[in-house]
């Protein structure tokens, strides 16, 4: 990852966007049916550090581990929660959407690991998913990880290596891994807080 030149994705939609970057911040061009090519729409896209906004597939809750359940619990508890602000939940099931927002927006992404067969290293593979990702996003002013190791510090072992991927606002993903490696940074639970959760009885 550290010695990537540049990465980039299309996506389609209303118009067809091309994010871009080569090393010099993050950009994004859009295309031009009227002079049939791209023009940029936005200049070095900077992602805000803090958030209120997170990205992750619900379903699976049951499956996670304990710190990315109380890290989502935590911001479902919103206001009257540790964290004390409300945050709103998205999930697109497509990771260059995902990012797209993020970069427009905003956020933060999780696709963790868990414990089902075959999905405790995640799903996206770190050569060609989440190592693109990972440099838009730290060249937006984002910040990139497996949920603790900077994303592209990672030394790929194969090409279809898989890793679990957390991106996006830089303060909330810092957040996300203490909640992994320093338990006590996340402070006490009161009884208040320790069975409550959108997810549990």
């Amino acid at each position: 990852g550290m010695s990537m030149l540049g990465a980039g994705f299309f996506i389609y939609g209303p118009q067809l966007a091309l994010v871009l970057s080569l090393g010099s911040g993050t950009h994004v061009f859009v295309h031009s049916t009227r002079l049939g090519t791209f023009v940029q729409a936005y200049e070095s896209r900077i992602i805000p550090e803090r958030t209120q906004e997170f990205a992750i597939n619900a379903a699976n809750y049951r499956h996670w581990d304990e710190a990315v359940r109380l890290y989502v619990d935590d911001c479902l508890e919103g206001t009257e929660g540790p964290r004390e602000k409300d945050f709103n939940m998205r999930w697109i099931a497509s990771l260059v959407a995902d990012c797209y927002r993020i970069l427009m927006r905003g956020g933060v992404f999780l696709y963790p690991g868990d414990q089902r067969r075959g999905y405790r290293q995640g799903r996206l593979r770190l050569v060609y998913e989440a190592n693109p990702i990972a440099y838009l996003i730290e060249q937006a002013a984002g910040a990139a990880t497996d949920t603790i190791t900077r994303i592209l510090e990672i030394e790929p072992e194969s090409l279809h290596q898989r890793i679990p991927v957390v991106f996006g606002s830089a303060r909330e993903v810092a957040r996300i891994a203490r909640y992994h490696t320093e338990p006590s940074a996340i402070g006490e639970r009161a009884p208040l807080f320790s069975r409550r959760g959108l997810f549990r009885a």
